[in-house]
Formats: structure tokens, sequence, C-alpha cells
């Protein structure tokens, strides 16, 4: 799967793992031991949280690319 949301991945020397964030899609975000591996987990977590608000009847937001912050 190849998603259109913007994913901000780190290094967090807490949780000794890559961390991948969803900006978009609140409280959406995943780990892994190699930035590939968080990547590839964020895809699957997009996909379950998109699945998840369609099923609840949420509204879905529309990907915007690139986001700015201060």
């Amino acid at each position: 799967m190849f998603s259109k949301y913007e994913i901000i991945i780190y290094w967090s020397a807490d949780d000794n793992a890559f961390i991948a964030e969803v900006p978009e899609l609140p409280g959406c975000m995943a780990d892994g031991k190699s930035y590939q591996e968080a990547l590839t987990n964020a895809e699957v977590i997009i996909g379950e949280w998109l699945e998840t608000a369609r099923d609840l009847g949420r509204q879905i937001p529309v990907p915007r690319g690139r986001l700015m912050y201060a």
C-alpha cells in the first residue's frame, strides 16, 4: 500500500526504535527496529486506521501532502 499521508520518522532513544507518526490521522503511529520497518509498519497502521474510521462512520481526513510546522 502507498499512502498519500505525510509520515514523520525519527529515532527514539527512550524506545530504542524508530517511530513513525502520521500527523493527519490522530493517534496513528508505528515503530520499528529500522527506518524501513517503521515505514512499513506505518503503512499497515494507516490502512487499519482508515478501515476502522470507515467502519465507525467517522470522517476521514483528505491527505494534504507535506505539512508545514512553525
